[in-house]
């Protein structure tokens, strides 16, 4: 192993020894030594396709939060796209020879090996909403929960009885996070929860159409939806319009992200605002900080930087 951290997993190990092996990346002293270089860059990552990049408007605002947060340093940006596990091994390759003084990570799932990597590369980064509740990297996220919640219980003020969740894909922590304050504003509101109201999605239009379709077919009773983004929610009024569904006479509908998407919906959609370009900023701010700390990611405190942004629901025609 590069470092042999006794933090990192064996499965992530082996994949990691397997990318360096393959890369014939062999630590020495003067290699290490370039980890006290400065490149005057930093890579914002995405382990997504590049498709899914330019479709959905949270990624745009994030980048452009980024590019906010540097604009007043002498810092280039670099964006790599690692969807796979080839562009993977193209990056550690590149992260190896430390072209880089950092890494923002974005949209990563929880069985990534990309942080894990990055702490064993010894590379400063800052984590887009962290993996799970005991996520080692610095990370900044919005409040899910709070978020979530606030949507539900608009949604009972509103008189909805029969409320449905299309969640974004369940390895992500943020949208198991935003399942919680569904389940517990209803639950505080004295509602049983019903888990056929419950389809998960992945953030995409398609998995709205798709999760729409089987709420329907399973409770075609319900009045009200909350999907976990904006993209999600204009699939899932599709699906309701097609089948006769007027929204929101008939059907509530909340989103996620309070995207350009949500605005120009028609009608306006309801949305749980999460501050994205804030949110990018923040994590300048943090990944700088991290550079400036020049101790071994290895050898540094877990959890030591977590930020989390308020949420804000913002109401428009859709509920």
């Amino acid at each position: 192993m590069i470092n042999g951290s006794p933090r990192v997993s064996d499965a992530t190990r082996a994949a990691v020894e397997a990318a360096v092996a393959e890369l014939g990346y062999v630590p020495n002293t003067a290699a290490r030594a370039l980890a006290a270089n400065r490149t005057d860059a930093v890579a914002l990552v995405v382990p997504e396709p590049e498709t899914r990049f330019f479709a959905e408007p949270y990624f745009s605002d994030m980048l452009r939060g980024v590019g906010a947060g540097l604009s007043d340093t002498e810092m280039q940006l670099l964006l790599i796209f690692a969807g796979n596990d080839r562009k993977r091994q193209r990056l550690a390759q590149y992260l190896a020879a430390h072209r880089v003084d950092g890494v923002l990570l974005v949209s990563v799932h929880a069985d990534d090996p990309l942080p894990d990597m990055l702490t064993e590369l010894d590379i400063p980064a800052v984590i887009s909403g962290p993996r799970s509740a005991d996520e080692p990297l610095p990370s900044v996220d919005s409040d899910n929960y709070g978020g979530a919640r606030s949507a539900v219980e608009h949604l009972l003020a509103q008189g909805r009885r029969t409320i449905a969740h299309i969640t974004g894909r369940m390895d992500v922590y943020g949208a198991q996070r935003r399942v919680d304050g569904y389940r517990d504003a209803l639950r505080d509101a004295g509602r049983e929860v019903d888990e056929l109201l419950v389809v998960e999605g992945d953030f995409t239009e398609e998995g709205g159409r798709r999760a729409m379709a089987r709420l329907l077919a399973h409770r075609p009773d319900l009045d009200a939806v909350f999907a976990a983004s904006d993209v999600t929610a204009a699939g899932a009024r599709q699906v309701l319009r097609e089948a006769g569904r007027r929204i929101p006479d008939d059907v509530s509908l909340v989103g996620y992200d309070d995207s350009v998407i949500a605005r120009h919906m028609e009608p306006p959609l309801t949305s749980v605002r999460q501050p994205i370009e804030e949110m990018g900023r923040a994590m300048i701010d943090l990944l700088l900080a991290e550079i400036a700390d020049r101790r071994p990611a290895s050898s540094r405190k877990p959890g030591r930087r977590q930020t989390v942004l308020p949420t804000e629901l913002v109401v428009r025609s859709s509920s």
